[in-house]
């Protein structure tokens, strides 16, 4: 089979590599990829917003199906596009995608189906919203309503950080706004839980925690994510079943009740009190960089699973999984998650030997006259497998300090709740 995975983030090159050892597969293909998919894809530099010039080389390379990595083209439409094109594709279509490119919408979905979430209100310009603020107990969440790369969210201590927030959204630090959400802060333990539908039935695709503030020990400013460890330690089997009866299956039955199908993906963002589970947020995508640190844990044939959720053949499909666990720590350009320098070679990543348990796989990465360079805020991920948390961390850092990037740099602590218990 010919595939084509969208995207050039750790997510894709992770996809990616799984797929690349499937025997079905004949040719794969990378848009627009990164230095690492290089490796072993055809890279083609082609802007995912251009639905346009994406069919046209999808048509002529006779492409038998896509893979959508990243939200942004999920939430602007590519799989209804493809889909009207006749070409297979695997992902959520624009409707039930506005899981993550409306807070709002999922916030709704939650009201009506009883799926338990912090309570909210909705408000739609500046001076409502402080109003409310006002007399309020803190801390609250404020959120962009639209997709904001992980970055739209604000944990607000006082009132000062509150008007912060309410300002930086309204105006446009995260696109337009014509609403935005005001949370209660929720205590308690987060938890990623990851499922694949094929619209008609889904399996469990493991859960992983990740690590979202820049700095050790959970503290400054929100990133992308700086790493994270799979499997979480929270879940258990009472836990999951409250996961797919509270949360999972009302959202899959609202999606029903509109008419649509869920194809793909789902990942709930969930904080666990008293194992008790409450949605913090859906993406409907694999997470970044929760897809790197789970893949490597998976013994099926990804790309049989894929193509299976497009045939509505998922229920005949086992998930085999190996029994150890997995932690992956991002390597940032300095300056991240403010400015930092582009272009800037990372020497001597050829020359780092991995062997069956450690795996690199680079996000903003480029590949110029043989030589790697550094083109984005999060670089590469280092992750590692073991039969414990802390010897999965230390082999990660341990491939990082052999690296010797001068220009970046990460966080020794991840999976620090796990370990140091």
């Amino acid at each position: 089979m010919k595939i084509a995975i969208l995207g050039s983030g750790g997510r894709e090159h992770a996809l990616a590599l799984q797929i690349s050892k499937s025997k079905k597969l004949e040719n794969l293909y990378c848009i627009p990829g990164n230095a690492g998919t290089s490796m072993i894809a055809k890279n083609i530099n082609l802007e995912l917003d251009n639905f346009n010039e994406i069919y046209n080389f999808l048509k002529s390379e006779k492409i038998d199906f896509v893979i959508v990595g990243p939200e942004k083209p999920l939430v602007d439409g590519i799989v209804d596009y493809l889909n009207n094109k006749k070409i297979k594709v695997f992902g959520p279509n624009q409707k039930v995608s506005q899981l993550e490119g409306s807070k709002i919408f999922t916030k709704k979905i939650c009201e009506k189906y009883n799926i338990p979430t912090a309570k909210f209100g909705i408000f739609k310009n500046k001076e409502e919203a402080l109003k409310f603020l006002q007399n309020k107990k803190m801390p609250l969440v404020i959120k962009a309503d639209g997709l904001a790369a992980g970055k739209g969210v604000y944990i607000c201590k006082d009132i000062e950080s509150s008007k912060n927030a309410v300002s930086e959204i309204f105006n446009g630090k995260f696109g337009i706004a014509e609403q935005l959400l005001v949370e209660e802060f929720l205590e308690g333990d987060e938890m990623s839980y990851f499922i694949i539908s094929d619209g008609l039935n889904y399996k469990s695709f493991n859960t992983a925690q990740d690590h979202k503030r820049v700095g050790e020990g959970d503290t400054g400013k929100n990133t992308g994510g700086m790493g994270a460890y799979s499997p979480s330690n929270l879940i258990n089997h009472d836990l999951e079943k409250k996961i797919i009866s509270k949360i999972i299956q009302p959202t899959l039955d609202a999606i029903k009740d509109m008419n649509q199908k869920y194809n793909g993906f789902l990942y709930a963002g969930l904080m666990i009190k008293n194992n008790e589970p409450y949605l913090i947020e859906y993406n409907v995508r694999m997470g970044d960089p929760e897809c790197q640190t789970i893949l490597p844990l998976l013994k099926t044939d990804l790309l049989d699973l894929i193509i299976s959720c497009s045939n509505n053949n998922l229920k005949e499909q086992n998930i085999d999984w190996h029994e150890k666990k997995s932690l992956s720590i991002v390597l940032c350009s300095k300056g991240y998650p403010e400015d930092y320098k582009k272009n800037v070679e990372i020497q001597d990543i050829k020359n780092l030997e991995l062997n069956k348990n450690n795996f690199i796989y680079h996000a903003g990465t480029k590949i110029s006259d043989d030589k790697i360079y550094a083109v984005g805020g999060r670089v590469l991920n280092f992750v590692s497998i073991s039969d414990s948390y802390l010897n999965a961390r230390n082999e990660a850092i341990n491939q990082i300090k052999k690296l010797n990037w001068k220009n970046g740099f990460y966080r020794s602590d991840i999976g620090y709740k796990v370990i140091n218990k």
